[in-house]
C-alpha cells in the first residue's frame, strides 16, 4: 500500500486538482470536461456536455474529441483517483493544461451540480451493432449518432440498392428512398433490393420491404416521386446527407443545386460498363472547401454523348462496389471521422482491378458554389437532355 500511496502523492503534486465548482466554471469558459468512468457508471448519470470517453480507449479517442492540444481538460472519474492517472497520460500526449476533479462524480453530484442520464443502446441494439461498439472510432456514442441520423437515398437502383442496404444494416435511423419507377426483370442483375416476385411493383415499396426485413428498427420513408424543381427542397428537407444514386443528368444537376443551396453533403456515384467513380460534393465542408458537380460539368452534355446503362450496359457487380463506397463515405461524414472524398474523386477500373484518385478543383466562378455566387434558381433539364424522336 505504501507504493500506491507514494504514487498517488506524486500524482497529486504534479497534477492540479480542482473542485466541482471550478470544474464547472472552466467548462463554461470552454474547457473540455472528460468523463473517464466505465460505461456502466456513466449510464447512471454524467455532467451535461461532458465527453464520455471512458478510461480504456481514452488515448485513442481524445485526439478526435479534442484536437487542440492547448484546450484545457478537466478529467473526472468516480472519486478522483483514476482521473489523476488519466490526466498524467493526457499530459504525456501533449495536452498543456490538464486538471483532475477532486472527489470525482460523487462530489459533483453531492454538491448539487447538474446531472443528465446519457442515451443508451438497448440490449437488442448492443447485440446487433456489437462489432461497431468494439471500434473506438464508433463505440456507443457513434452508434447512437447513426441511429439519430437521417439520410436520403435518391434512386433504388444499382447504386442506391447496396448503399441503402448497408446504411440500414449499420443502423442509420431514418432512410428516405426516392424513386418513381417499377421493378423490371432487367434490374435484378444488379439491383439487390429487389427480387423476381416483385417485378412490376414499385421500387420504393420493394426497397422498403427488403430494408425492414434486414433491420426492422430503421425508419424507411418512401418518396415515390420524380424529383423536380417544384418538389426537390420539400423532399430533401429534414435530411442531413444525400446519396446520389441517380442514373440521369436532370436528377444529378437538380440534386447538386439543391444540396448546394441547402448546405447538404452530396455523396455522388456513377457507373458505366466496367468503370465507376465516387466523390463527395460539399462546398460547405469546414475543413476543405471542395467543388460542386457544376464545377466539373457546368451544363449537361447532349444526350447522344451520354448513353445510359440501358444503352451501353454495365457489369452487374460494379454498382455494388461504388454503392458500398458511397455508404462508407456517408458513415464517415455522419460520424465525423476520417477524410471524406471532398475535392477528390475515386475512380475504379474493374477490368484492370485498379483504383485511381483524382484531385477535383473548385471553380471560384461557379454560378452555384463560387465565391460570389447567388443561387440562380433551378433548371429542369428533362427536355434539354431528352433524345429527339426519329
Amino acid at each position: 500500500m505504501k507504493a500506491k500511496d507514494d504514487r498517488l502523492a506524486q500524482l497529486k503534486s504534479a497534477i492540479r486538482e480542482v473542485a466541482p465548482a471550478e470544474a464547472a466554471a472552466l467548462q463554461a469558459r470552454g474547457a473540455a470536461l472528460v468523463d473517464v468512468r466505465e460505461p456502466e457508471e456513466i449510464a447512471q448519470g454524467s455532467p451535461p456536455g461532458a465527453l464520455r470517453l471512458g478510461r480504456g480507449f481514452l488515448e485513442l479517442r481524445i485526439e478526435d474529441a479534442v484536437p487542440d492540444l492547448e484546450r484545457t481538460l478537466v478529467v473526472m472519474c468516480g472519486s478522483g483517483v483514476r482521473s489523476l492517472f488519466a490526466a498524467e497520460d493526457l499530459r504525456r500526449l501533449g495536452y498543456r493544461e490538464v486538471a483532475s476533479m477532486a472527489g470525482g462524480y460523487t462530489r459533483w453530484k453531492n454538491e448539487g451540480f447538474p446531472v443528465e442520464i446519457p442515451p443508451r443502446l438497448e440490449r437488442d441494439a448492443k447485440e446487433r451493432y456489437s462489432r461497431h461498439l468494439l471500434m473506438p472510432e464508433v463505440g456507443e456514442a457513434g452508434q447512437l449518432r447513426l441511429l439519430a441520423s437521417r439520410v436520403l437515398v435518391v434512386g433504388a437502383g444499382g447504386l442506391g440498392s447496396p448503399g441503402a442496404f448497408y446504411l440500414a444494416a449499420a443502423g442509420v435511423g431514418t432512410l428516405g428512398i426516392v424513386d418513381h419507377d417499377a421493378v423490371d426483370r432487367s434490374n435484378l442483375q444488379r439491383q439487390i433490393l429487389h427480387s423476381d416476385e416483385r417485378v412490376g411493383r414499385s421500387k420504393v415499396a420493394s426497397a422498403r420491404q427488403t430494408l425492414l426485413a434486414l433491420n426492422p428498427t430503421v425508419n424507411v420513408v418512401p418518396h415515390e416521386t420524380r424529383l423536380t424543381s417544384g418538389n426537390v427542397e420539400e423532399v430533401l428537407g429534414g435530411y442531413e446527407l444525400v446519396i446520389d444514386g441517380s442514373d440521369n443528368f436532370p436528377t444529378r444537376y437538380l440534386l447538386n443545386d439543391a444540396c448546394v443551396k441547402l448546405g447538404l453533403p452530396n455523396v455522388h456515384g456513377s457507373v458505366y460498363r466496367f468503370e465507376g467513380q465516387v466523390t463527395v460534393f460539399w462546398p460547405g465542408y469546414a475543413k476543405r472547401r471542395g467543388p460542386c458537380y457544376r464545377c466539373l460539368y457546368p451544363e449537361p452534355p447532349p444526350a447522344e454523348f451520354a448513353p445510359s446503362c440501358a444503352e451501353a450496359g454495365v457489369l452487374g457487380v460494379l454498382p455494388g462496389v461504388i454503392g458500398l463506397l458511397q455508404a462508407t463515405e456517408a458513415i464517415k461524414i455522419l460520424l465525423g471521422i476520417g477524410d471524406p472524398l471532398v475535392g477528390r474523386l475515386l475512380y475504379y477500373d474493374a477490368l484492370a482491378a485498379g483504383f485511381h484518385e483524382l484531385a477535383l478543383e473548385r471553380d471560384a466562378r461557379c454560378r452555384y458554389c463560387g465565391d460570389a455566387a447567388k443561387f440562380p434558381g433551378y433548371v429542369d433539364y428533362e427536355q434539354f437532355c431528352a433524345r429527339a424522336v426519329a
